[in-house]
């Protein structure tokens, strides 16, 4: 929201230092009305209603809600399984794989816990991944659409406008002042790709790279459960699990956590 509304003010502040007469722009509503619902219709065609929609909605969530979990966490609360589980037994999994609020992370140690075989274990969560990210490209491209076909109908517009003008130069023609009402026409037609260019590379492309850069930290965040899950099955060494899982991160993140005593984080992920 903070990018959103600095991109937008940065263009305001452009065009009050310009001078540029804003009454122009808005007073062409009719332009927006061309630029925004075109481009929503236009995107429509592009995909089942159903992918539309879905993408519309779970594109919005990603790209505007925080992620739950962060890698450190996931990697200190997998830790912390690995431990009791070697103290206690699998078994004794079983409470807190119910607390935790992933649904991920609960499944695949309830897995553990039902002492489901290896293979079978990454083959599910493998799938599950692969499906969560198909739906998340199709968001991605759905925002990406939008972007394509914001500048494209901006452009029909511009040309409508100077159709417009066009057929109104004869009237012009036998009035006074000619040049003005030619360039303000002029101006007029031209609002069209202006709010086609900005929606564009304002609104709907940056949203579809956010999409892209929030799913590739979720697929990570589920990498490192994938592994985790794995290595406390196998039976791992709490602390060979933990340099194991390091390898998921920066290796800034991992040389500040090796100087404050190796501790990755505090588990957060059991619920309070």
């Amino acid at each position: 929201m903070i990018g959103i509304v600095l991109a937008f003010f940065a263009l305001a502040i452009s065009a009050y230092i310009g001078e540029v007469d804003v009454k122009i722009i808005f007073a062409r509503y009719e332009a927006f009305i061309l630029v925004f619902g075109g481009t929503i219709g236009a995107t429509m065609v592009s995909f089942p209603m159903k992918t539309f929609w879905r993408g519309l909605r779970e594109g919005a969530r990603t790209a505007f809600t925080e992620p739950v979990y962060h890698e450190r966490e996931v990697i200190a609360t997998l830790v912390s399984f690995a431990e009791k589980a070697r103290r206690e037994g699998l078994l004794a999994l079983e409470n807190e794989a119910a607390a935790l609020e992933d649904d991920f992370m609960r499944k695949g140690i309830q897995l553990v816990i039902d002492g489901r075989d290896t293979d079978i274990i990454r083959k599910i969560l493998e799938t599950e991944v692969a499906f969560v990210q198909e739906r998340a490209s199709k968001a991605e491209a759905v925002y990406m659409t939008m972007g394509g076909f914001s500048p494209t109908l901006g452009i029909i517009g511009t040309v409508l406008g100077l159709i417009a003008m066009l057929k109104g130069l004869g009237e012009l023609s036998g009035s006074g002042n000619v040049a003005g009402k030619l360039g303000l026409a002029t101006a007029q037609a031209f609002v069209a790709t202006f709010f086609g260019i900005s929606l564009a590379n304002l609104l709907w492309i940056p949203l579809a790279g956010k999409i892209k850069e929030r799913t590739g930290q979720m697929m990570l965040v589920r990498e490192i459960m994938i592994e985790g899950i794995l290595s406390i099955q196998a039976g791992d060494n709490p602390r060979l699990l933990e340099e194991k899982l390091h390898a998921f991160l920066d290796p800034e993140d991992r040389e500040t956590e090796v100087g404050a005593g190796g501790a990755v984080g505090e588990p957060g992920l059991a619920g309070a």
